[in-house]
């Protein structure tokens, strides 16, 4: 009897909706020498991404994120708005004054938040 070299095709199910859903994987867990290379890069994206979530916000990121966004609304009010040059750069240090506290003390409120609940996932997984 010949034999085929096709490889044998994994099983699906379908829902309620009608829909073909496939499994996933469902063999065992590979150890991390055995991951993909994106694997390890997606994983230290995500610890990097953590890191940088961790740290206290400053004002001079607020500043920053500030400038682009005014810098984002003098674009738009010339090109969209057909806005003068002269009148959109009048707008520009206002926008700056809304914008840099703004966006430092929104910061500070999610950094406040996340630490809160990282130290009450702490304190719940403790007892």
């Amino acid at each position: 009897m010949a034999q085929t070299k096709r490889r044998r095709q994994t099983k699906h199910r379908g829902n309620a909706a009608g829909m073909i859903v496939a499994r996933g994987r469902t063999g065992r867990r590979l150890a991390p020498e055995e991951r993909s290379e994106s694997a390890r890069k997606s994983a230290a994206q995500r610890a990097a991404r953590a890191n940088r979530l961790d740290r206290p916000p400053t004002w001079q990121g607020a500043f920053s994120r500030a400038g682009i966004a005014a810098v984002a609304v003098l674009l738009a009010s010339v090109f969209l708005l057909h806005a003068k040059t002269s009148e959109a750069l009048i707008g520009f240090p206002l926008v700056l004054l809304v914008y840099v506290p703004a966006s430092y003390y929104m910061d500070l409120w999610l950094y406040r938040r996340r630490m809160r609940s990282r130290t009450s996932t702490k304190a719940r997984g403790s007892s």
